[in-house]
Parts: structure tokens; C-alpha cells; sequence
């Protein structure tokens, strides 16, 4: 299993609207893409530092090529090309879980 985590720092104009409509576009996403085993995303504390990150998704795969699909698939690209233009930086890392 692998999972995915991003990280997101937007752009202070319209924050609050930008950040809690990427929410919604990426919780709508597992419906329409099958290949995600689990997804989950957050915003951050209002009451944060406010270097952190203001969103996090953290999606699991099966694999390597599921991410790289889902990486590529028109749902997705429609979220990155919302997200894109109004925000400052993400961060990723994607790892193998330990079999339990």
C-alpha cells in the first residue's frame, strides 16, 4: 500500500473560500476515481502558526502505478488547475506502508 501526503500553503487572497473549496473537490474525488483505497483531507487550525501548511491530503494506493494514474487522471488535473493559481507551495512525500 502506498500512501500519498500533500501539503498545501495558499495564497492569503481568499484563503478560507480557496482552501475550503479544494476540500470539497478532493473529498469528491474517491467517488470518481476507484483507484484510491482511502482518502482524507484536513485544514489546519485556525489558531496555527501561520508558516504551517493550510490543507493536507493523505490517499492511499495499491501501488505505484495506481498513484501514477490517479496522478494523471482528468479529475485530478481539474483539481490541480483550480488549485494551481492560488496557491503558494505544496509539499508531497509518498512511502510504502508496513504490511500489519
Amino acid at each position: 500500500m502506498i500512501r500519498h501526503i500533500v501539503m498545501f500553503k495558499f495564497l492569503e487572497e481568499n484563503k478560507a473560500e480557496n482552501v475550503q473549496r479544494t476540500k470539497e473537490m478532493l473529498d469528491a474525488l474517491p467517488a470518481k476515481i476507484p483507484l484510491i483505497r482511502h482518502s482524507e483531507t484536513h485544514i489546519g487550525h485556525a489558531d496555527a502558526a501561520p508558516a504551517n501548511a493550510d490543507l493536507i491530503l493523505i490517499s492511499d494506493f495499491d501501488s505505484m502505478e495506481d498513484l501514477a494514474a490517479y496522478i494523471v487522471h482528468p479529475d485530478h488535473k481539474a483539481v490541480g488547475a483550480f488549485m494551481r493559481p492560488r496557491r503558494e507551495s505544496r509539499c508531497c512525500v509518498d512511502f510504502e506502508l508496513p504490511d500489519k
